[in-house]
């Protein structure tokens, strides 16, 4: 065996596969990577500036998901923390303004125009504004402008938070069909264990799969020291198996050092962690139905029903229905419960909740005779429906617990 390929890099034959044509990059940027105590940092705003540009010229669609307002903001307003939300939200609306600045500024010395966009829960969770979102993406990529994304801090509260642009990043990536998610941390990527504090440990260059394993190891390998972010190496693993779901791959890699981004699409540089999409592509419908909608009630399913949709694949009907729960129109996404209340699955729902309390274990040919209409025999169709796999495997075993018991 040749020796260059018996010391290939383990990221190099995937890399080569992911990156043969990408079109569409979305780059999250952490608090860590722009700023400091003192706020946005000029130096690393203009290389990253400059490294995006670059990049922008080779023909790449780009997004840019972007902490740092709050950072910036608590600089401009001198305050030593923002731990509430009323804190973060001042800090956030101040900053916010300083952080585009910069970024125009950074940009503009190359040439590029850029956008912003401001984004809470709520506007990926109802499908018209998710639609609407996608389609000012796509316009200002048309024009050539670099759109500039953030959660909306100035008015998100606890019930609408993402939780971080971690998460943030990957429902994007989703929102515009990514290649490949770049996230930029202060760290080199996933390590054996917490590099600060053992330096003998080792970088893992590829995941296959984000597994409880993998998250409890990110448990021992920090990031975010300064304080300035909101996500550790958990919540980039989180967000790195959303997209995955979605079929698309992410690199957790080190924003401080110059030169990064480009390794990073560089088949030959062995750079960060590269986590793998799955080969079981969700369906773009699919993955918003399972990670960005909010659920706007609960239809409570019998035995019979949970066994068809999660072992038979098939769509949930009047019939498998025993209790319906809050108020919701038809196409709204509701959370599909087992006896017991377990959630097993989210949907679609072809009718209100008013028409499914009426409908709701009758069988499909009696559905118009009822409501005076008939929209089809599911009340969620299968190719709306997502199984959510929070307890598929207890559920499976329960089921089949149920039925060996059954008369």
């Amino acid at each position: 065996m040749h020796d260059a390929a018996r010391h290939e890099h383990p990221q190099r034959a995937a890399k080569a596969a992911l990156l043969r044509r990408p079109r569409q990059l979305v780059i999250k940027i952490g608090s860590s990577v722009l700023a400091d105590d003192r706020g946005i940092s000029r130096v690393q705003m203009d290389r990253l500036a400059a490294e995006i540009a670059a990049l922008r010229k080779g023909g790449l669609a780009l997004t840019v998901v972007s902490s740092g307002a709050i950072a910036a903001g608590r600089a401009e307003l001198d305050m030593a923390q923002a731990r509430t939300i009323p804190e973060r939200q001042a800090a956030a609306a101040v900053g916010q303004i300083v952080l585009m600045a910069e970024y125009q500024r950074a940009f503009g010395v190359h040439g590029v125009k850029v956008a912003q966009i401001l984004l809470d829960a709520e506007d990926l969770a109802s499908r018209r504004r998710y639609l609407n979102a996608e389609h000012t993406v796509a316009s200002l990529h048309a024009g050539g402008i670099l759109p500039i994304v953030n959660e909306n801090d100035t008015v998100a509260i606890d019930e609408l938070k993402f939780g971080d642009n971690d998460n943030l990043s990957a429902l994007v990536a989703t929102l515009v069909a990514a290649d490949l998610l770049i996230i930029l941390s202060d760290v080199a990527g996933l390590f054996s264990q917490n590099p600060r504090l053992v330096p003998q440990a080792e970088r893992i260059p590829l995941v296959t799969r984000v597994d409880a394993a993998v998250l409890e190891r990110a448990g021992a390998t920090a990031d975010g020291a300064s304080g300035l972010g909101t996500g550790g190496m958990r919540s980039k693993l989180l967000a790195a198996r959303k997209a995955a779901a979605a079929g698309i791959a992410t690199i957790i890699a080190d924003g401080r050092v110059p030169g990064t981004l480009a390794s990073v699409l560089d088949v030959d540089a062995d750079v960060g962690t590269l986590v793998l999409p799955q080969a079981d592509r969700l369906a773009r419908r699919k993955h918003w139905i399972a990670y960005s909608s909010k659920p706007a009630g609960t239809l409570s399913c019998d035995a019979g029903a949970t066994a068809a949709v999660v072992d038979r694949g098939r769509s949930l009907l009047p019939s498998g229905i025993v209790a319906v729960s809050g108020r919701f129109q038809a196409g709204d996404c509701v959370s599909l419960a087992a006896p017991g209340g377990d959630e097993f699955a989210r949907g679609l729902v072809s009718y209100s909740a008013g028409e499914i309390a009426r409908i709701a274990g009758k069988r499909s040919s009696e559905v118009e005779q009822i409501l005076g209409f008939k929209m089809g025999d599911a009340v969620v169709h299968r190719n709306d429906l997502v199984l959510t796999g929070r307890s598929e495997a207890p559920l499976r075993s329960r089921l089949a617990a149920g039925r060996r018991s059954a008369p």
